[in-house]
């Protein structure tokens, strides 16, 4: 395995504002503007270093920002960040998909009725975000490699982050930046492009929602087809994402987002997979060996260190090829955080 999944420092800026440009839209979590991606390091950087409060390992407003590197040529190929509470500073607005019944006698009829449903429900939840893995390297598990890490970091660090972790999805975006959900619902109360809103959202945040939505449900009858038809639907280019997410453990629950509708993901934190199956081991050998392809990780907080590699159990520890072992700095006699590939 030629890649290595580190935390991510200023050092890393210019690299992530590249990947940012290419994005597309339509990732708030990962801006095209330098300014916002350099305070997001500043803030990984403070979150990475909260070690020396008494109450270091608690719950509160970390955000953890990583990258993806190609050991062989040493640039930075991807990107991803966990948040450990949202809601804390300003609330997370969610559409929630509420399905009620009503009956006629006289008519004879029942109607089913859909609305949406502003809502705050997913305040105090971590949240796996900001996943970009740059086109060249869509292959040999980078991709895995990238979003699994997180989970290990999050099951090394569990105290740190809240027992319900959600990933929202980017909603369905045509090539020229067109949602049909926010062209359909949302956008009709701010006169604004979905591109203008998301670039305002993604440098001062999302209260001008709360401050500009109406208060009351918005029922699905009447709004467009193709803001219907779109509603918890992925982009197409996250549809690897989402099945990757439904292989964790996570499940898409009726809960959208306010921009472009795409799906919200929702998993108890202890229940995700790749933190469920973890486990501990010291790492007693380097050296090659047959065992299979595993996900392994050290290190704390700005140490941390994933990488995929060959792990042979055997008794009293693993041993760890040479390859994976130099990409995650680990020695012998430490002990390692591992799960099969």
């Amino acid at each position: 395995m030629t890649h290595v999944l580190r935390a991510a420092s200023q050092s890393d800026l210019s690299a992530i504002y590249e990947m940012a440009k290419s994005t597309g839209g339509g990732f708030t979590n990962l801006p095209a503007d330098r300014a916002k991606l350099a305070n997001k390091l500043e803030i990984a950087a403070a979150s990475f270093a909260r070690m020396s409060d008494a109450l270091a390992d608690t719950l509160a407003d970390d955000r953890y920002m990583f990258v993806l590197e190609n050991t062989e040529t040493g640039k930075v190929r991807g990107t991803c960040q966990i948040f450990s509470c949202i809601g804390a500073d300003r609330p997370h607005y969610s559409y929630r998909i509420d399905a009620f019944t009503h009956y006629s006698s006289e008519f004879g009829r029942a109607m089913r009725c859909e609305m949406l449903t502003m809502v705050t429900d997913h305040n105090g939840s971590s949240e796996v975000g900001g996943l970009f893995l740059h086109p060249t390297e869509r292959s040999a598990g980078a991709g895995s490699l990238l979003a699994r890490s997180r989970y290990l970091f999050m099951a090394m660090h569990r105290p740190r982050f809240a027992d319900r972790t959600l990933a929202e999805l980017r909603g369905v975006i045509d090539d020229f930046g067109i949602s049909p959900f926010w062209d359909g619902v949302t956008g009709r109360f701010f006169g604004m492009s979905f591109r203008e809103a998301d670039e305002f959202k993604a440098l001062h945040g999302a209260q001008f929602i709360a401050d500009l939505m109406p208060k009351h449900p918005i029922y699905t009858a009447m709004m467009p087809e193709s803001a219907i038809a779109v509603m918890g639907v992925a982009h197409p280019s996250g549809r690897a994402a989402q099945r990757m997410l439904e292989k964790e453990g996570f499940a898409y629950r009726n809960y959208i987002d306010v921009f472009d509708g795409g799906p919200t993901m929702i998993c108890a934190t202890d229940d995700i997979a790749t933190i469920r199956y973890a486990r501990q081991d010291a790492l007693i050998s380097i050296a090659d060996n047959d065992g299979p392809q595993s996900l392994v990780a050290r290190g704390r907080l700005a140490g941390f260190r994933a990488a995929y590699g060959k792990v042979t159990m055997t008794e009293g520890g693993i041993i760890l090829d040479p390859a994976a072992a130099k990409a995650i700095r680990a020695t012998a006699g430490e002990r390692l955080t591992h799960i099969p590939h």
